[in-house]
């Protein structure tokens, strides 16, 4: 679920109130990831583990975002679901309620923790509340489509 800020937002005393305040729209995404870390150290042969692709900041490559927008109240976020197929098969399924039990508490917490390095969020900005399903790998050729019922849904084609 992507968020989609009207207003600035800061503050390590944020609320769920301010967070739904400054959220312009919600949109369904996928985020598209690609490390640019190795799989294994070389020297050790030891498989590098999710702290290191986060700490490092590499995963990110870019986020397809559906073409619904919804306000933040129309919707419980916890029951936001999707169904995502990889060439028409089912590989994950999840529910909103996976990232901190609402979307929304995953948005007071990263504006608190921004708050703790003096920084905050932009109106503007495209903000993840974060993933409720593992990923998935995309070999060239691979076309996904995340079904996220009466939230919308997302097509990505790989060539």
């Amino acid at each position: 679920i992507a968020f989609v800020m009207s207003d600035d937002l800061a503050g390590e005393e944020v609320t769920r109130e301010q967070v739904i305040a400054a959220t312009d729209y919600l949109t369904p995404c996928l985020e598209i990831l690609d490390t640019r870390i190795v799989r294994k150290d070389a020297a050790s042969g030891v498989a590098r583990k999710i702290f290191d692709t986060i700490s490092d900041n590499a995963a990110n490559a870019g986020v397809v975002l559906g073409d619904k927008r919804h306000a933040v109240d129309v919707f419980d976020l916890r029951w936001v679901g999707a169904i995502v197929k990889l060439d028409d098969t089912v590989e994950e399924t999840g529910l909103g309620a996976g990232v901190l039990n609402d979307p929304v508490t995953s948005m007071v917490w990263l504006v608190q923790r921004l708050a703790t390095i003096g920084q905050g969020l932009k109106a503007g900005q495209v903000v993840l509340s974060g993933s409720f399903i593992r990923p998935i790998e995309a070999p060239a050729g691979s076309r996904f489509h995340a079904d996220f019922g009466a939230f919308g849904q997302v097509t990505i084609d790989f060539a």
